[in-house]
């Protein structure tokens, strides 16, 4: 699965927008107002595989730690609510899309 994609699907979330507010090797994507706004995935910029955090419930993020080697705790994020992903193929495209909407739903619920 390769960035392009990744970033496609996050940025088809309503209201989705992309920044670079921790400099250029990090995206951010946020939604809500534009003078703020809650981030809700991060992609580090050419890594290979695709590293790709997400908001996380903490069970769930434990659990998914626990099941795959390849999901992490939030690299430069809070480890209870942040799980980083390295996009290898072990989770599917279709997993990654639903931990996606789930960290978007976290952010634009609360």
């Amino acid at each position: 699965m390769d960035h392009k994609t990744v970033e496609e699907y996050i940025l088809s979330m309503p209201g989705a927008r992309l920044e670079y507010p921790f400099g250029e090797d990090v995206a951010v994507y946020k939604v809500g107002p534009p003078a703020g706004g809650k981030m809700f995935a991060l992609i580090r910029e050419n890594k290979e595989p695709v590293q790709l955090s997400l908001k996380c419930d903490p069970a769930l993020a434990e659990t998914l730690r626990q099941k795959y080697e390849t999901v992490l705790p939030g690299y430069h994020l809070s480890k209870k609510h942040w799980n980083t992903i390295l996009l290898t193929g072990q989770l599917s495209w279709e997993e990654v899309q639903d931990l996606i909407k789930h960290s978007y739903n976290l952010v634009t619920k609360s």
